[in-house]
């Protein structure tokens, strides 16, 4: 899950939860916001985590040194 996607979840999530105020019979919309805005911050975490860990480490390039062609 990218950070996009995650973004996304959090928002979906906090509309259903503070905005909408239709039910569905037998489900709690409220309860489904609350799960979507968790699984979207845990998305937005782990994310950010392997961000981070892949900018750690360094490509290193080996040096290219040009010569005059031999006769």
């Amino acid at each position: 899950m990218g950070i996009g996607t995650s973004l996304f979840l959090l928002a979906v999530g906090a509309i259903l939860k503070f905005a909408v105020t239709d039910s569905i019979a037998g489900v709690e919309l409220a309860t489904v916001g609350v799960i979507l805005m968790a699984v979207g911050i845990l998305g937005l975490l782990i994310s950010l985590f392997l961000l981070s860990q892949s900018r750690a480490t360094v490509a290193r390039r080996d040096r290219v040194v040009e010569r005059e062609p031999v006769p």
